[in-house]
């Protein structure tokens, strides 16, 4: 809710939509029923008074043809979601991180901690350069484990499949026709876009992925994950079904072992935070993860912090993500 808050006074100040509030359906193949993701999602947000409606007539299906409604008979829309253009947020708060006299290095390649005993003094770049600091603060996402090897037990790197097709027929993917969706996510893992300025339609995995460095060379798509998507495609957007695959990529996450944000100071080296464990929920946070990632360097209370704390105890199925799904197509 905070999020989502920010993402609005955000477009707001920088005079631009950057966060689109085009809604997000999560649908089912079955009846709802207490314990599924989108049942207790309805429940929550209905509870908090959020603006949602139940997919679970033939009626609300009409609005949305893309949809195959023999196959979806139940779901939720949460009318107040959307999705923010990441590309275009980036380059925002550069500008503005800019504008405010903060020095970005770019193109510039981490080699390892500056460390003095158990503490940490800096960085050191590819090119030998030092930048020293009173405090350290690693974001890097997927990078994380490989740039620190001790976050290893901590961390794991995953790759899920992501494509950009080119719908035939483009009016059936209009926002207003096409919002965000999750499709039977804890059973497929399939979650996709409405089309964009480009005419563009994006569906992603939202699964197990496989385990690999942001800078392998198996990061690419594979012919199996493209039969995947062929098949849901088929089954759930027949207009999808042999639309042309104009680009397709891999997405990394940084996984952690219960699914939550790893956002503290390393009790073993004074002057490091880390700052990582996205799961592939990273950016929709965008807008309060830095105040988050503050108070943990200033150490200023924060309750979400305690969530978010130093949990070297955890081990593989600590807990998870119960909108991901885990099983094989």
């Amino acid at each position: 809710e905070h999020s989502i808050k920010r993402w609005r006074e955000w477009n707001r100040e920088f005079g631009t939509q950057l966060y689109h509030e085009v809604g997000v359906m999560f649908a089912r193949r079955r009846e709802l029923k207490l314990g599924d993701f989108e049942h207790e999602s309805f429940k929550i947000l209905e509870s908090r008074g959020h603006k949602i409606e139940r997919m679970n007539s033939a009626r609300a299906w009409e609005r949305f043809p893309a949809w195959n409604p023999e196959l979806y008979r139940d779901g939720v829309l949460e009318l107040e979601a959307g999705y923010a253009e990441s590309g275009r947020v980036v380059a925002s708060l550069i500008g503005h991180a800019k504008s405010l006299g903060v020095e970005l290095r770019e193109g510039a390649q981490f080699s390892q901690l500056d460390e003095d005993d158990d503490r940490v003094k800096g960085i050191v770049l590819e090119d030998g350069q030092r930048f020293a600091s009173d405090a350290v603060v690693m974001t890097v996402g997927a990078w994380t484990p490989y740039l620190l090897p001790f976050t290893k037990k901590f961390f794991c790197s995953s790759g899920q499949p992501v494509f950009h097709l080119k719908p035939r027929e483009p009016e059936l993917f209009a926002p207003e026709r096409f919002p965000v969706f999750g499709a039977d996510i804890t059973t497929t893992g399939y979650y996709g876009f409405p089309i964009n300025r480009d005419g563009v339609v994006k569906i992603a995995n939202h699964g197990r992925g496989r385990e690999m460095s942001p800078e392998s060379p198996e990061r690419a798509v594979t012919p199996e994950d493209e039969k995947n998507l062929r098949e849901f495609l088929s089954s759930t957007f027949p207009a999808l079904a042999d639309a042309p695959i104009v680009y397709s990529r891999i997405c990394m996450y940084c996984d952690t072992h219960d699914g939550h944000f790893w956002i503290a100071r390393d009790p073993e080296r004074e002057g490091l935070v880390i700052a990582a464990g996205d799961c592939g929920h990273g950016f929709k946070f965008a807008p309060v993860l830095g105040e988050i990632i503050a108070d943990a360097v200033e150490e200023k209370p924060n309750p979400i912090l305690h969530k978010f704390r130093w949990r070297p105890e955890l081990r593989a199925g600590s807990g998870r993500d119960v909108a991901r799904f885990r099983g094989n197509l």
